[in-house]
């Protein structure tokens, strides 16, 4: 917290290596978190590169209170649902499609697999269920830090989790929705 406060100081004073060190730190969180949300890894690198570009030409205007991580997930969340209206059909999350073993040719068999049952399970889950399983989970948002950033009441949160995961359970386990 106090180095991200630090961090935005200098980038309102100019310091480059302040945009550098705020990329390396919440690069990767960031596409962690779009690659779940968005269907391919080019357009979650684009987004995630938007935000950076956004924070750039908006330093002037910065407002942030300490929590420069918040900051940039809602200016990703932002980006993604512009993104989401704009498209036709609606996008869908896929799941990165990387084995525990690469180096056994049946366990990228077995994982690809499973990966694309997840992600046409999670494809069919209402998207407001979607975003909260992702964001919690690829993500590591707690419920609280998701209602915050989505507007929303931890029981809303809460409740959407919960049910995204029955039906998920219900949709992988081959049986109806519930």
């Amino acid at each position: 917290m106090f180095e991200d406060r630090r961090l935005i100081w200098q980038l309102k004073t100019g310091r480059q290596q302040a945009l550098v060190r705020v990329y390396d730190k919440y690069k990767r969180y960031l596409l962690k978190i779009a690659h779940g949300l968005l269907p391919n890894s080019a357009q979650a690198e684009d987004v995630v590169q938007d935000v950076f570009v956004s924070l750039i030409q908006a330093v002037e205007s910065l407002r942030v209170d300490g929590n420069l991580r918040g900051y940039l997930v809602r200016c990703l969340i932002n980006r993604i649902k512009d993104l989401q209206r704009m498209s036709k059909p609606p996008l869908h999350p896929e799941v990165e499609r990387l084995p525990e073993n690469p180096d056994r040719p049946d366990h990228w068999v077995l994982h690809n697999e499973a990966i694309d049952r997840i992600n046409r399970a999670l494809a069919q889950l209402p998207e407001e269920q979607r975003w909260v399983i992702t964001l919690h989970v690829r993500g590591g948002l707690r419920f609280r830090e998701i209602a915050r950033l989505e507007d929303l009441s931890i029981n809303t949160v809460q409740s959407r989790y919960r049910y995204g995961l029955a039906k998920l359970r219900h949709l992988l386990n081959g049986k109806a929705k519930p």
